[in-house]
């Protein structure tokens, strides 16, 4: 019963970024736009994001912080909210990760997974 009351739904998109990449010095930039949907019957705010970035070659970074792109949006129900950011890689593939931290209007603190999407160079650059 209670994922009726807390749903969050995360959709990513992501985009090659060519002109800010630099392959022959193992620079390739990655843009990404999300889309969160509070499909729950509840209003809740994000309040921060945990995101775990890996490379092909098994680097690893987290981030972590307040809000997205500055802004802890709160979402009523059947509310979206998109934004986009992005992230560098030392190698043409990728993965992302991670949750955001959600609390809802009557105080209960919740995870909004999202969902582990690929970040690779279009095959025709490769």
């Amino acid at each position: 019963m209670m994922e009726n009351l807390y749903k969050v739904d995360v959709e990513v998109k992501t985009e090659y970024v060519e002109y800010q990449s630099i392959p022959s010095e193992n620079r390739y930039v990655f843009s990404y736009t999300v889309t969160i949907k509070n499909s729950g019957k509840i209003p809740a705010k994000l309040i921060s994001r945990h995101w775990i970035i890996s490379d092909a070659n098994g680097k690893v970074d987290e981030v972590k912080g307040l809000g997205v792109i500055g802004e802890q949006p709160r979402l009523l129900s059947n509310q979206s909210f998109e934004y986009t950011s992005g992230t560098i890689l030392n190698t043409p593939v990728g993965t992302m990760h991670g949750q955001y931290q959600m609390v809802a209007d009557n105080g209960y603190e919740f995870d909004a997974e999202i969902p582990l999407f690929s970040l690779n160079i279009p095959k025709i650059l490769n």
